[in-house]
């Protein structure tokens, strides 16, 4: 179904949490090359705004890995927990048996073990300032928002 839209040629993903812990949502978007765009969005009961970034990326990488990319794809996030995680400290986690530099625990393995599954070779993260103004960050905060606080929202797309 949303293959016949092209490649992807842009996502975006943000997390909500209303208090921190609390209800959450998340959202992300995909935009196709014929224009078409496809919005996706979820809730958790009791959560946090890092686990609902983590979740609305793994959505995404979910969705990326059945559907035709361009080469250059990035996914937008303004979640620097999400990159550095994904893109730096995950390795260091999984050569000391997901402990951190401190011995503890990883907060949010689940998620973490997940989204280094999901890992798509061609598909990086992309740093975009929250609040900024970039109109994909803030229709996915939109959403977060929207779903964490059980606010309908009007999702574009046929997912």
């Amino acid at each position: 179904m949303l293959k016949e839209h092209g490649r992807v040629i842009a996502a975006a993903t943000d997390g909500a949490c209303s208090g921190n812990p609390g209800p959450g949502g998340w959202g992300a978007l995909i935009r196709f090359e014929d224009g078409a765009v496809q919005e996706f969005g979820g809730y958790e009961a009791q959560t946090t705004n890092n686990r609902m970034e983590l979740q609305a990326a793994l959505e995404i990488f979910k969705q990326l890995k059945i559907l035709d990319r361009h080469p250059t794809l990035s996914v937008r996030t303004d979640s620097k927990y999400l990159i550095d995680g994904f893109n730096t400290w995950i390795k260091g986690w999984k050569r000391k048996g997901w402990k951190t530099a401190s011995g503890k625990e990883v907060l949010n393995q689940d998620l973490w073990k997940a989204l280094d599954n999901s890992r798509l070779s061609n598909v990086t993260l992309q740093y975009v300032k929250g609040h900024s103004g970039d109109p994909d960050n803030e229709r996915v905060d939109d959403i977060a928002v929207s779903f964490s606080k059980k606010i309908a929202i009007k999702l574009q797309g046929d997912y």
